[in-house]
């Protein structure tokens, strides 16, 4: 069976990487790029690179707010949606305004490619403060708002060292399976990587490099830089640890 995957806020094609590769355990269904959407340049130059350099056109370069989904409707329908709608205004790192800032509204459109494209499920990503944010209360709006377009929903904090990655990420993950479908999603198990060791350092000392990896050159840090990390102890950051003020990061929160 296969699955055309439509995908909006793409990004450099992280989402339709990870999914295209989930296929390759299963040779009984696959899901295959269908179009892209995204407001930054050079992300859609990447994305083409990535996942799609023989159709550069199923990617839409364009600012979402603007877009006419009639465009990716002549790029053809979908099975499937992905959305990792904009989490500036969700982040605990930020302000949180939430559904009061400039991108907390953006979901919207994801919940208008649902309403027009009909796929049979989707997955929508964002960070662990979309619960919070305006109290709680734009969670509850989001969740209404694909429910009502059409969906039944199963929501899940992730946390992403419990399934081996060796990195402390927390992401909200939405996935919808349109109401006429007789398919239930469940949520993941974390007990195979109950008792594996997802530390960094093991990541890091020993990676799995294949032929097809690239990036995977050893960086080199000016002494500025090289002094200062002298001073991080595992388990801190530039901002935790007690570095010397000439050394300390000069940014604004």
């Amino acid at each position: 069976m296969e699955f055309k995957l439509g995908e909006l806020f793409c990004g450099p094609g992280g989402l339709a990487i990870g999914a295209t590769r989930a296929s390759i355990s299963d040779p009984d269904w696959k899901i295959v790029h269908q179009w892209a959407t995204d407001y930054d340049e050079d992300t859609c130059n990447t994305y083409r690179q990535n996942i799609c350099p023989d159709r550069p056109e199923s990617v839409v370069h364009a600012d979402i707010r603007e877009l006419d989904y009639s465009v990716l409707k002549e790029l053809g329908d979908i099975d499937g949606l992905a959305f990792g709608f904009p989490c500036n205004d969700f982040s605990t790192v930020g302000e949180q305004k939430g559904l009061d800032g400039t991108y907390g509204p953006l979901y919207t459109y994801g919940a208008k490619a649902l309403e027009m494209f009909q796929p049979l499920w989707f997955l929508a990503e964002n960070v662990g403060g979309l619960r919070s944010a305006n109290e709680g209360k734009a969670f509850n709006q989001i969740l209404e708002t694909f429910e009502k377009a059409g969906y039944k929903l199963v929501t899940n904090l992730y946390k992403f060292e419990e399934y081996g990655v060796p990195q402390a990420r927390h992401r909200i993950i939405i996935v919808g399976i349109r109401n006429d479908q007789d398919v239930e999603f469940k949520v993941p198990s974390t007990e195979p990587y109950r008792n594996h060791d997802v530390s960094a350092r093991t990541a890091l000392e020993n990676p799995p490099i294949t032929s097809d990896m690239t990036g995977t050159e050893l960086t080199k840090q000016s002494k500025v830089v090289q002094e200062r990390l002298s001073y991080i102890k595992p388990g801190q950051n530039a901002f935790t640890a007690d570095i010397p003020e000439h050394l300390q990061l000069k940014v604004k929160g």
